[in-house]
């Protein structure tokens, strides 16, 4: 194994960055609505297009810190895929099931999320090839490409309701699905 070092102020200074730069995100496609924001901002208030939040400046950080390290992406890819899980499930739970809203929880999550983020490809080492390292960079290539589709297809479930326009949807009821 090879021990992948990656710079504290290096890594403090892109998770920062890439906190602020997906809540700048968050407003993109308000102020310019087209196509191409439609595919890197949120287009509605629904948990799952806040996933767009995580992925492009997590991205774009990872591949500033992986520049020039072949395979060394792959962990960040497995990292986008667990903190996507974790954000939608734990966002599920409180808007859908428990139906809370509030903003403090939301901005806490995400910091939280971006947090785990840069700490967890921190504990792997390399190299990065064989199959759960090929699995994990398909697996962060197909949640950028769902990521697309479900913008202009999302499916007619709770996880992609624009909560801002439906508040039942954010409420735990007896009727319907939770999914």
């Amino acid at each position: 194994m090879i021990a992948v070092i990656y710079s504290r102020k290096a890594l403090a200074v892109l998770c920062v960055a890439a906190i602020l730069l997906g809540s700048g995100l968050h407003f993109l496609h308000d102020l310019w609505p087209n196509f191409l924001t439609a595919l890197i901002a949120p287009v509605n208030e629904s948990l799952w297009e806040h996933v767009k939040l995580l992925i492009w400046p997590y991205l774009a950080a990872a591949v500033i810190l992986t520049w020039g390290r072949p395979g060394g992406l792959r962990p960040w890819l497995l990292s986008l895929v667990v903190m996507t899980a974790v954000m939608l499930a734990v966002a599920y739970v409180y808007h859908i099931i428990l139906g809370c809203d509030a903003l403090w929880f939301d901005l806490l999550l995400y910091a939280l999320v971006m947090l785990l983020g840069f700490w967890l490809p921190t504990r792997f080492s390399g190299p990065f090839d064989g199959t759960l390292w090929t699995a994990a960079a398909v697996a962060g290539v197909a949640l950028v490409v769902l990521s697309f589709w479900f913008t202009f297809h999302p499916p007619e479930t709770r996880l992609f309701a624009d909560l801002s326009q439906n508040p039942e949807a954010s409420a735990s009821t007896s009727q319907g699905s939770l999914v």
